[in-house]
């Protein structure tokens, strides 16, 4: 073919081509196209977000091709939409609604399941769901160092709930001006019930209790037919009839009807109830190790447990396989020995060793399941213990405990903090080569 003859045919394919876009154009065949495949785009990178945290993302933005016209879908299926408030009566709209202890809540169970679905975009992760709370008294430390200590202790929970997608609320407020001290948690965790109705699981944990274990997630798959979980010994408390049977220093309520009515009758038995004085002398004889006859949260609680066993045992769970919490004058002993265990383990599996963002801390820590599982979750198997509880130390009083001698609690505490503080440093690329000096750290 000539050179005129080949200009003659490209001039043909071209009109052909265009007489082909411009049906399309005309039709609105081609926009249509358009329209589809960046819908298409915008829902898998929407799909595509692994949401098995159970966390909430509290912003994101696509654009959606929609009429020819460019809009802003903000919070699409599969992220919590912040700012949406159906206009459809929920419970808050309820002008008895009280969040006092005092002010008892009925059908709690359908009054959260209806807010829940008015608003769908909390559903993905919904089973899986956690708050902590933690607290401590609203006015500062008679102990100079104690605020120090507590600063510390909260920002050792922040990171662990920064690592895992939990919500975290920190209070320092009586929320009744009678429930203070140990009993002063109960009002919180109820109030957060009715604040929370997104959340499935209300964690309580102690102020003077340190995370030892960054990598370890709640087994909340072991918990599915449970809604109260605490550490404890059930021989110690049914058989023994003793109340250091149970520790109420870490706890975890499912946000149900239960947990409202078994929140409600152990509140009773607490300093803004009248029959506060009688409890005390009833909970001594109950329990023969009691010295005192005072009413306190951990022996009432063992005491519904212990004489009302069949309202509420079979719906409690008593978890001592791991250290759901630990006596800390036990654990910080061995915590040079664990970190011998980890490194050795590390030694003979560059797996472990790999380095990653902190933001995927969660698989690293599946990994290390892997090499870890063999040993078992007990507490004497060489495990980082969960959590190691002060219990005793009262680091914000002051107040020396005969119990331990000179400054073991001090010592315990910058011990545990450093042990759990170097598991998030690392991924900073960072660690402290002695536990018991904070201010010296080296590259990792």
């Amino acid at each position: 073919m000539d050179k005129r003859g080949r200009e003659r045919k490209q001039s043909v394919i071209h009109t052909k081509t265009g007489s082909f876009f411009k049906g399309w154009l005309s039709s609105g065949l081609l926009t249509l196209v358009l329209v589809s495949l960046l819908t298409a785009l915008a829902l898998w990178q929407v799909f595509s977000t692994n949401f098995s945290r159970g966390s909430l993302s509290r912003r994101h933005t696509s654009l959606v091709v929609m009429n020819s016209t460019i809009k802003c879908i903000e919070d699409v299926q599969g992220y919590a939409n912040w700012r949406h408030d159906s206009l459809n009566d929920t419970f808050y709209d309820d002008p008895k609604l009280n969040f006092s202890i005092r002010s008892p809540v009925q059908n709690w169970d359908e009054k959260r399941m209806t807010w829940n679905k008015l608003h769908p975009s909390y559903a993905i992760g919904a089973v899986d769901r956690v708050l902590m709370l933690t607290g401590s008294q609203q006015s500062p430390c008679h102990n100079p160092i104690g605020d120090f200590f507590l600063l510390r202790f909260f920002k050792n929970k922040v990171d662990y709930c920064r690592i895992h997608g939990y919500d975290i609320f920190y209070n320092n407020a009586f929320l009744h001006p009678k429930m203070d001290s140990y009993w002063a948690k109960t009002p919180i965790i109820r109030a957060a019930m009715l604040a929370h109705p997104e959340v499935e699981w209300i964690w309580w944990v102690d102020s003077d209790a340190v995370i030892t274990d960054m990598d370890f997630k709640l087994p909340l798959d072991k918990y599915k037919n449970y809604n109260l979980i605490l550490d404890g010994w059930p021989e110690m408390m049914y058989e023994f009839r003793s109340w250091y049977g149970l520790n109420a220093g870490v706890l975890l309520f499912r946000n149900c009807q239960w947990s409202m009515d078994f929140i409600d009758e152990w509140a009773s038995m607490g300093p803004a109830y009248p029959d506060y004085e009688k409890w005390g002398h009833i909970l001594q004889t109950t329990f023969k190790d009691k010295e005192v006859p005072i009413s306190d949260d951990q022996s009432a609680l063992a005491y519904m447990l212990l004489q009302h066993k069949e309202k509420w045992a079979n719906k409690v769970y008593i978890e001592n396989e791991y250290c759901f919490q630990c006596y800390w004058d036990y654990m910080v002993r061995s915590f040079e020995n664990v970190t011998e265990k980890y490194i050795d383990l590390e030694k003979g599996a560059s797996i472990l060793r790999r380095r990653h963002a902190e933001v995927v801390s969660e698989s690293h820590g599946e990994v290390w399941e892997q090499y870890l599982k063999d040993a078992g979750y007990g507490k004497n198997t060489g495990r980082r213990p969960f959590i190691t509880h002060f219990t005793g130390c009262s680091p914000c009083s002051g107040n020396h405990n005969t119990m331990y001698a000179g400054d073991s609690c001090k010592e315990g505490m910058e011990k545990a903090l450093n042990f759990a503080d170097n598991q998030v440093l690392r991924n900073f690329g960072y660690t402290r080569p002695n536990l018991m000096d904070s201010s010296y750290v080296l590259p990792w």
